[in-house]
């Protein structure tokens, strides 16, 4: 078995994902839902380390096998390129292998909402695109990140684990910075960021304490900062980054973020009525109001924000779904089952 030929059916499947497993067919992730690719052998342990291993290098191959998985990118050609994840499973080489298209959409191609043009004029701050694995995150922050790219000059630095999108040098110049090939670190990326004379940082994930402080602190010396965060709400990610550290600093984090934060974008794709998905948003914006209530501890309040400031470009996610089943893109359904909310769905409208 090839593993060219299983990149190049994932890629004209329009697949997510490319999954290698022990004592199963090659299966991909279309819309969403799993498929198996039958045409090919069930794969074995051996085949498994020989399509895995012939993606890496030796280093990584020696890496791999000393910690049992890895986290890095493979390029096919000029088609296309994977986020792979590697892993043991059950004492056997198993990979999951997300397909980065080549090209970088516009944040109109994903069919994502005006206020993420606004996004891309922001001077200094943090923004933040949230959600769960595998709902359109990296390809939201790619087209805010390409559209800064071609329309003002500046200096961008991104720290990626590992580079997803690759970006050419339009208005601005762009350095890209891999974890394990380029810095041993995210904490040494981080702090050398800010002597690198960036205006804008893209840090890949904050994952944990240390990557969120650092992540606040360059957003705090008036830097423009955009990350991701597994979270599925704008209060759930509040709470999410000020529970991350020990309690007596809580207070000073939440001054910190309130002083920082633009916006969060909270992000979902819903399977379409006829195929494919489309993104449900929900969008907190850092107004006064906001800022007030991070710092004083209220994130319960913000939902109740975001209903009440649509004016100025808040998106609540059940209102974002309403207007989706209007146009006929989603079923009441497929909303129900992705709101936190579903009875704000039930109205006699729908």
């Amino acid at each position: 078995m090839d593993i060219q030929y299983l990149l190049a059916e994932t890629i004209k499947n329009h697949s997510s994902d490319l999954h290698l497993q022990n004592n199963t067919y090659p299966v991909i992730r279309v819309d969403g839902r799993l498929k198996a690719i039958v045409n090919t052998p069930i794969l074995t342990p051996q085949v498994l380390k020989q399509l895995i291993f012939s993606l890496m290098t030796e280093d990584q191959q020696k890496f791999f096998i000393e910690n049992k998985e890895l986290d890095f990118s493979f390029a096919l050609k000029d088609q296309a390129r994977f986020r792979v994840n590697a892993y043991i499973e059950r004492s056997c080489p198993s990979a999951v292998l997300r397909l980065i298209p080549q090209k970088i959409k516009t944040i109109d191609e994903l069919n994502l909402p005006d206020i993420c043009h606004k996004l891309t004029s922001l001077k200094a701050g943090l923004v933040l695109v949230t959600g769960p694995t595998g709902h359109g995150k990296s390809s939201t922050l790619a087209a805010i990140i390409e559209e800064i790219n071609t329309s003002r000059s500046e200096k961008i630095i991104t720290i990626e684990d590992p580079i997803e999108y690759v970006y050419q040098n339009k208005k601005s110049i762009i350095s890209q910075r891999e974890l394990g090939q380029d810095t041993l670190s995210w904490k040494m990326a981080l702090r050398s960021a800010l002597r690198e004379d960036p205006d804008v940082v893209l840090v890949g994930e904050m994952r944990d304490l240390e990557t969120i402080s650092a992540t606040l602190t360059i957003a705090e010396t008036g830097h423009l900062v955009f990350s991701t965060l597994h979270t599925n709400s704008a209060s759930q990610t509040i709470d999410r980054i000020v529970d991350v550290f020990p309690a007596h600093q809580q207070n000073q984090i939440r001054i910190q973020l309130a002083a920082t934060l633009e916006a969060v974008v909270s992000q979902r794709l819903l399977p379409m009525v006829d195929g494919g998905r489309v993104p449900a948003l929900e969008v907190l914006l850092g107004t006064p109001a906001v800022k007030t209530n991070i710092r004083e501890g209220k994130t319960h309040l913000i939902d109740n924000i975001i209903q009440t400031s649509q004016d100025v470009g808040m998106i609540p996610l059940e209102s974002y779904m309403k207007q989706l089943i209007t146009e006929g893109k989603i079923t009441l359904q497929t909303a129900q089952m992705w709101s936190s909310h579903p009875q704000e769905l039930s109205n006699k409208n729908h």
